[in-house]
């Protein structure tokens, strides 16, 4: 039965000569899944906000929504999980909702018990807010929108900010509520790995229109290598399609899970021959040279805590960061990774323990020197760094040079405010001021949420160009095909402390969860490639007539 019934939307942003959306028709049935995807700034957050008219933003709408009947309830989680959280207690974050909709206090009670249950959060049904992890925050907003029962779940890259484990257990809980109670799910995303195998529909938007919308697997199948979406899909899926793209495209098998891509591998590898593990994941990388590397950023025994009567969020951290090269700094929600780069960027001062910044102890960098052409850091929030009413003056206060600059930002987007943006339309912005500092030393929290995988991937060309070019880069993130991509070494940080630190290959070889699509599909069969490149490379190899 149809639930949701959209015709000739249309809306433009207020001062904005072009419509984000335009001349939009679709349905969708209750209980059905829909991800909507497409290039960053293509319109899908726009268009799920006009989903919901508590949401709808400032500007000019034309067309029409409409909903089976009014009493449709529409539920929605964003992208930043504490930006959705109004209350300090978490059973009162439960309660908020329906609070404001006048349930009883008995139901109330029923329901956060439900919830609570269902969810697995009565550990923390009584802590403060502020102390849960970005991950269980998230969850919390989950929670909190299914208390008041809604009937259509609007998710908008939801797990652009967590760390992979708490990202799976996110969308785990949205299949398990539209299994257990035929939710109506429209979301976006950008990360589709696990998420197209997942949903009944896929609509592709660009230029704020309707490009594609049809099922999963004819989805992906209509979706050449040179379109910007292709290396979102499943890594399944382009793996065996590069393969047999040597030969013709093969539209009539669709391979779109790991476990359907570990099976087909078997069968290519017993009908090609072994395949060569990697010789960087079989020769460990010296130690003892990497020591006698210079440190462009070193911690030692570092401990800091944000207030006295608070626990240790940094314990005993020790990391030395190598010139020239890029760490990727990995790890849960709340591990301590931002605190890190906090306390190297000088802005948090740890109680016990020294940082040095090339080979400086931090403390001697006096009057602003360290920010002079010396370090600089992309915070976690773009918006921090904003500081004009549009795009054009953000450009314009710093100089912005786009033959000079390594990001370019694209001339649509100069008459919009920067608040009006899209997450991944923010963070190209904020890389552009970062970049226009020209540091040497460059820190990175989560430079890649909200970007698209096209974008995603001319990041890392551009970083890797830099780091050519002599910069040194620390980068957090929880996007583990960028850190296969780009990192020479790959940490481990855990309540605090790091863990392991060691090469992409072994990094990623060694590990079952915080690990790349190419490396759980060739564990065990073709060890060592911790990206799809690398074990296309290799596979390609065994192809008749290919004996390079």
């Amino acid at each position: 039965m149809e639930i949701l019934k959209v015709e000739d939307l249309t809306y433009c942003y207020p001062e904005c000569s072009q419509p984000a959306v335009r001349n939009i028709y679709f349905s969708v049935d209750e209980g059905e899944v829909l991800c909507i995807c497409g290039e960053t700034g293509s319109g899908k957050s726009t268009l799920l906000r006009l989903l919901k008219k508590e949401l709808v933003m400032n500007g000019t709408v034309s067309g029409k929504i409409r909903y089976s009947d009014d009493t449709v309830k529409i539920g929605y989680v964003g992208q930043n999980p504490g930006e959705q959280i109004v209350t300090d207690k978490v059973w009162h974050e439960l309660a908020f909702g329906m609070e404001n909709l006048g349930f009883s206090q008995e139901k109330m009670a029923l329901r956060m018990a439900e919830i609570s249950a269902y969810f697995g959060i009565e550990e923390w049904f009584d802590r403060n807010t502020d102390e849960l992890s970005g991950g269980q925050q998230q969850l919390l907003n989950l929670a909190s929108v299914m208390a008041i029962e809604p009937d259509i779940l609007i998710p908008d890259e939801p797990a652009s900010r967590l760390d992979p484990v708490s990202a799976d257990m996110f969308w785990n809980s949205v299949w398990r509520l539209r299994r257990d109670l035929a939710l109506t799910v429209i979301l976006a995303e950008h990360r589709l790995e696990d998420i197209i195998p997942a949903c009944d529909r896929l609509m592709v938007l660009k230029d704020g229109c309707i490009a594609m919308l049809d099922t999963p697997s004819a989805a992906v199948r209509s979706i050449d290598p040179g379109d910007k979406l292709y290396n979102a899909l499943p890594a399944a899926y382009r793996l065996f399609d590069g393969l047999w793209g040597k030969k013709e495209r093969h539209p009539s098998e669709t391979i779109l899970t790991v476990s359907e891509g570990r099976k087909k591998l078997r069968e290519y590898i017993n009908e090609n021959g072994s395949c060569t593990e990697n010789e960087d994941h079989i020769l460990k990388r010296s130690d003892t040279a990497l020591e006698r590397q210079e440190n462009a950023l070193e911690f030692e025994h570092v401990y800091f805590r944000y207030q006295k009567d608070m626990p240790d969020v940094l314990t005993d951290f020790n990391l030395k960061v190598k010139k020239g090269m890029i760490y990727c700094l990995m790890g849960g929600n709340g591990a301590g990774k931002t605190t890190a780069a906090l306390v190297a960027a000088g802005l948090c001062k740890p109680y016990s323990g020294n940082v040095r910044v090339f080979d400086r102890p931090l403390k001697s960098y006096k009057n602003q020197s360290l920010y002079n052409g010396c370090l600089t850091m992309l915070p976690q929030e773009a918006e921090n760094l904003f500081l004009y009413d549009s795009v054009a003056e953000e450009l314009k206060s710093m100089d912005y040079d786009p033959a000079s600059n390594p990001i370019s930002i694209p001339g649509r987007l100069y008459e919009r405010h920067p608040y009006d943006l899209s997450g991944g339309e923010r963070q190209l912005l904020a890389l552009a001021k970062v970049m226009q500092t020209r540091p040497k030393l460059l820190l990175l929290d989560e430079p890649t949420k909200g970007l698209d995988a096209s974008v995603r991937t001319q990041f890392a060309d551009t970083l890797l160009r830099l780091k050519d070019g002599g910069i040194t880069g620390l980068v957090i993130t929880h996007d583990v095909e960028f850190a296969a991509a780009v990192a020479d070494r790959c940490v481990m940080c855990f309540k605090g402390s790091i863990v392991a630190d060691s090469t992409p290959e072994n990094f990623f070889a060694g590990n079952r969860f915080y690990t790349t699509a190419a490396a759980r599909i060739g564990r065990g069969i073709c060890e060592g490639y911790p990206t799809l490149e690398g074990l296309l490379r290799t596979l390609d190899r065994r192809l008749p007539g290919n004996h390079e």
